[in-house]
């Protein structure tokens, strides 16, 4: 077995890295402060080539693997949890439904333009009545002659009102012969009809993302906007939602990384009794502590990462690493903030922003008790 990563993973952790520290650390404290997001940021991520880094050339990908992609979030969630949010929802959530279940001419459409950083695409699965239990949705879809006719909500939708949003995959439900659900997706541009975007504020963490509600009023979808097939709406979603937990992953195990350089960094500088608190037994184990969890979760999600890579099933392992990833981000910012003491609750040092970023992770792509529940019936059915 080889752990060590390829010189071209290398490279992108360090270019990512560079950029990370030069361009958004400096802003990220004000971004967050001023709860705004940043078209200038999203747009030099796009430079970059982070956008779409996975799909094929012709798309206007990079034509990267998995692991290349995951690399990337974790990188920028160890410096600023707002802008890899943008990242891991745009590419995992967004761009992931249209190219793996998009007609050819459905790709060639939207897909360049979405590799840019230009232009950013939503996922719309969550409704105020439906979290946990995705077939709780509401959102309902009735076919009138060559287009459909969309009602409903969905809420907590990344990246659905950014002023560089065009669009957004939409789950609804529908009832067939005897009363059957059947769930169906559909591509929903800013510009139809009876679709509306409002903003949500006061959010207590990824506050320089942007996060919002969308309405369909009888909003008028043509029939070629169905993505994947009439009833596929729940393949879509659950293969989605797979992808999109190895970025969840990453969003965790970047920002423990994050939070645990600072605490390593203040233990060395911050002086108790006359020497560093690093010193200190108690201070050095909370360290070995979060050392050894970065480890662990690294490990798992990258395995993860290797097994999609190699076409092997990977749901599983996705779902393992986003649950460890997330529970373990926000066991390391606590740490971290313990080690700051007082100088960890105020603003002008960023664990706190780390400490409060990391709370969404054990939520967000299915809560920790739903990724247990996941996991649980891959055990059973072994």
């Amino acid at each position: 077995m080889n752990f060590d990563l390829s010189e071209e993973h290398q490279m992108i952790r360090q270019t990512v890295r560079d950029f990370a520290e030069r361009e958004i650390k400096p802003v990220a404290q004000e971004l967050d402060e001023k709860a705004e997001f940043s078209v200038e940021l999203t747009q030099k991520i796009g430079e970059l080539g982070l956008f779409g880094m996975y799909l094929p050339e012709k798309y206007g990908g990079q034509g990267l693997d998995t692991l290349s992609y995951i690399i990337a979030v974790e990188e920028l969630a160890r410096v600023d949890s707002s802008q890899a949010a943008t990242l891991a929802a745009h590419n995992s959530l967004g761009i992931g439904p249209l190219y793996y279940f998009g007609t050819e001419k459905q790709k060639m459409k939207y897909l360049p333009d979405l590799c840019t950083g230009n232009a950013l695409w939503a996922f719309g699965l969550t409704e105020p009545n439906a979290g946990s239990d995705s077939r709780g949705t509401k959102t309902s879809a009735k076919k009138e002659g060559n287009k459909w006719i969309i009602n409903g909500s969905k809420i907590f939708i990344t990246n659905g009102s950014s002023p560089i949003s065009i669009g957004t995959t939409v789950q609804t439900v529908s009832k067939v012969k005897g009363q059957k659900i059947e769930f169906t997706t559909f591509i929903v541009e800013n510009t139809n009809k009876g679709f509306t975007q409002i903003p949500m504020h006061g959010k207590m963490m990824w506050r320089a993302s942007d996060t919002s509600e969308l309405y369909f009023d009888n909003c008028e979808i043509p029939d070629q906007n169905m993505l994947g097939k009439k009833g596929q709406g729940s393949k879509i979603m659950l293969s989605t939602l797979d992808n999109g937990r190895l970025s969840i992953g990453a969003m965790g195990l970047g920002l423990a990384q994050g939070a645990y350089e600072m605490a390593l960094k203040y233990s060395k500088e911050r002086k108790q009794f006359g020497k560093p608190i690093a010193a200190f037994q108690t201070i050095a184990f909370y360290l070995v502590d979060m050392a050894t969890k970065i480890e662990l979760a690294r490990n798992l999600l990258y395995k993860a990462c290797w097994l999609k890579d190699n076409d092997r099933p990977f749901a599983k392992e996705a779902a393992m690493s986003k649950l460890y990833c997330s529970e373990i981000a926000k066991e390391v910012a606590d740490m971290a903030v313990q080690i700051h003491g007082g100088y960890g609750l105020i603003k002008d040092y960023d664990v706190e922003r780390f400490y409060r970023d990391q709370r969404l992770l054990q939520v967000g792509e299915g809560t920790s008790e739903i990724q247990k529940l996941v996991i649980s019936r891959y055990l059973f059915s072994e």
